[in-house]
């Protein structure tokens, strides 16, 4: 899957878009999960805040 996101994402036109993944902890059970987008650019400040 990896492969075709960075595919996509070196596509003229999608330059200005990008893979984020954050790590999660879940306060209940202590398990960490992992949530993937792809974010434009300007958008990954705030993705990471929340």
């Amino acid at each position: 899957m990896a492969k075709k996101v960075v595919a996509t994402l070196k596509k003229e036109g999608s330059a200005s878009f990008t893979k984020v993944i954050r790590m999660k902890k879940s306060p209940k059970s202590g398990a960490y999960s992992f949530e993937e987008k792809v974010i434009n650019k300007e958008l990954i400040n705030d993705f990471l805040k929340n």
